[in-house]
């Protein structure tokens, strides 16, 4: 029945595609028997609780060969049904053209650009072995599952594989598993155009156990791939890679050619293919004996998950704070810290990255599953967990996985991704850290974040040419609207320390990833600032009756707009400043609130943020004026380059005046 099983993954997934007349047929039907020896055999799941705790977590990095994994979740019965699967890649069905976390059941991540499954499935491989040192006891292993991933060439080119599995391999993540689908073509043609290397060789410098085996002399033999699984299961010290030497297509005409990665196979193709296979079922049917077999592993996982709840039952009475905290973790509970006062305490003028620092240390003493770090920049971005007499964070290293700092090293990219995973996995409100400019290495898996809807939180220090010296290298110009441009990701770039609590406040409390935005310089603390940030923006100084003008400016620049209203006001001309630390919260609120905040009556209007102007057209309406970055910065004192680039009270407050003058 094995046979059969595996001929049953390959020929629903060649058909979705036919019938879509588009889908990547290449994968699937070299890896079919990788994917059925995991899932029949060693995946640990249950089909009727697929987000079980310890379940097993299967990342198909390689996402174009999402029919893959579509086919399995079929036939495993994780309740997509065979009209889901005649629906691939047609508008709003269940099954789309590279899997989506939160939309299809049993899809852990949302993969499909290539590289980012692999570093998911490290950040889980991370999540795992934290839970594991923190709560497992003797005799009670509450977190005990492996981490697989299934990538392709494609994956392993991208330069995010090496950074992340480099981050597996230092950080010795023993439950990490790989397979590697190595098949030598990609969609231009055969790897050797472009990739020559010897990948065995750079996961044993990595400190990976590689393993191999051939599936182009043995195509579906289950026990060879079974052998190596189980001694990728025996190295705990090492996460695994087991290289599968394919062939792309296997079983069709085109079999070893580039041309069935990215193309239906045609009918006849298609036909020929089932001849070769000894497939002799109508289309999309599978015989009874093969669901009657995959269902043996489902029963085989609700066993194991009714032996683990009775085992977790034990260990709450053995260990009731230890078993409440684990609960209240893996249900991402939180605090009430919005009412914490203690969070909104700042004596001094500071640099917002210092404000979030101290915010920072009084959340993650409330939230015991806050866990992250930055990118070999921590004395920087200030993003690391100090101990307390009372309290010991720890680095996250081998042999101390309950630690909550984590090291990601200069590694940008395979960082925001591997805070993606730790986030997916469960149990933890996860973190990272690097400079603004950097985001741009972060971006694609920033946008990830925002895609899945997971509440990743990023701080990005040094936000502007107020990073001075270093220069135009270092200073972001094009980043906030960058990032503001990603649909449901959450921007706060606050003004002092108050708006910075708040923005960690709406970051952790909220679903979607947000960005805190921070400063090198110091800047001051207003009166009148607060939970209103929650709002994304808010009247932070007023005057009496109507503004004759309102300033509005996020960051650094509401100093110089505050500085601007008194200037006005010895003219006799009112001022109203408003302080706008997050656009998208901002549009989120009512009309009416809108515009108690920014009147349109009040055409006068200055803009103010040292960065693209792009955000702030709307806002400025056609009498506005905007005070904004229009080039690359320089390098030089912070204070010299404010005042080269129109920085200054005396020019927000000349822009004033020529917008009430229009």
């Amino acid at each position: 029945m094995k046979q059969t099983t595996i001929n049953a993954i390959r020929i629903l997934s060649a058909e979705a595609i036919q019938k879509a007349n588009s889908g990547h047929p290449g994968l699937p039907l070299g890896s079919a028997p990788i994917a059925y020896t995991l899932w029949q055999n060693f995946l640990k799941f249950n089909n009727k609780d697929p987000k079980w705790d310890d379940r097993d977590r299967f990342v198909l990095s390689a996402g174009h060969g999402s029919m893959l994994n579509y086919s399995l979740l079929y036939l495993y019965g994780f309740g997509l049904t065979v009209e889901d699967l005649q629906n691939f890649r047609q508008l709003g069905s269940k099954t789309p053209g590279h899997p989506e976390y939160g939309h299809t059941v049993g899809i852990e991540t949302t993969t499909g650009p290539l590289g980012q499954g692999i570093a998911n499935a490290v950040g889980m491989a991370v999540a795992e072995a934290h839970l594991a040192a923190k709560f497992n006891r003797e005799g009670f292993p509450v977190v005990d599952h492996y981490t697989y991933a299934l990538v392709g060439d494609g994956c392993l080119e991208e330069g995010i594989s090496y950074e992340a599995c480099s981050f597996a391999g230092t950080h010795e993540l023993g439950k990490l598993i790989v397979f590697y689908d190595d098949n030598d073509i990609t969609i231009e043609g055969n790897t050797d155009i472009t990739f020559k290397e010897d990948v065995a060789a750079r996961f044993k410098a990595q400190n990976w156990q590689v393993l191999k085996v051939d599936l182009v002399a043995n195509p579906d033999n289950v026990q060879m791939i079974a052998n190596a699984i189980k001694k990728a299961q025996k190295e705990t010290k090492k996460p695994s890679i087991i290289i599968c030497k394919t062939k792309i297509g296997y079983g069709t005409p085109l079999e070893g050619s580039h041309k069935c990665h990215g193309s239906p196979l045609g009918a006849e193709n298609l036909q020929k293919t089932k001849e070769k296979l000894g497939w002799t079922w109508a289309p999309f049917e599978v015989p009874a004996e093969v669901l009657k077999h995959t269902a043996t592993a489902g029963r085989r996982g609700a066993k194991r998950e009714r032996e683990w709840k009775a085992m977790f039952a034990e260990y709450e009475k053995a260990y009731p704070e230890l078993a409440a905290e684990y609960k209240s973790a893996m249900k991402g509970e939180l605090p009430d810290l919005a009412h914490c006062e203690e969070l909104f305490a700042f004596e001094k003028p500071m640099a917002t990255r210092q404000t979030s620092a101290q915010v920072l240390q009084k959340i993650a003493a409330r939230v015991p599953s806050l866990m992250g770090g930055s990118a070999d920049l921590a004395p920087s971005n200030l993003s690391d967990m100090k101990n307390t007499d009372t309290i010991t964070y720890g680095d996250f290293q081998p042999g101390h996985y309950e630690g909550r700092n984590m090291h990601f090293g200069i590694r940008e990219h395979a960082m925001a991704a591997i805070t993606n995973g730790m986030q997916l996995h469960g149990g933890l409100r996860a973190y990272c850290s690097t400079f603004f400019i950097f985001s741009d290495y972060c971006k694609h898996a920033m946008r990830l974040s925002a895609l899945m809807n997971i509440p990743v939180t990023y701080i990005l220090t040094h936000d502007s040419i107020g990073v001075g010296e270093d220069g135009p290298t270092h200073e972001p110009v094009e980043q906030l609207i960058a990032l503001r441009s990603i649909p449901n990701m959450k921007v706060y770039r606050p003004a002092d320390g108050k708006e910075t609590a708040a923005a960690w406040i709406s970051a952790l409390t909220g679903t979607a990833p947000t960005a805190l935005v921070l400063t090198r310089q110091n800047l001051p603390q207003y009166e009148n600032s607060g939970l209103d940030a929650l709002k994304g923006g808010y009247i932070l100084e007023d005057c009496a009756g109507t503004p004759d003008v309102l300033l509005i400016a996020s960051g650094s620049e509401v100093e110089l707009c505050v500085k601007a209203k008194a200037a006005l006001a010895e003219e006799n001309i009112k001022a109203r400043v408003v302080s706008m630390p997050c656009i998208e919260e901002f549009e989120k609120q009512c009309d009416c609130y809108k515009e108690s905040v920014l009147p349109k009556a009040v055409k006068a209007r200055v803009c103010v943020e040292a960065g693209s102007p792009y955000s702030w057209y709307k806002y400025a309406g056609d009498n506005g004026e905007i005070v904004a970055m229009t080039t690359f910065g320089a390098s030089g004192p912070a204070p010299k380059l404010f005042e080269k680039f129109g920085f200054t009270v005396e020019n927000v407050v000349a822009k004033a005046k020529a917008s009430l003058n229009k």
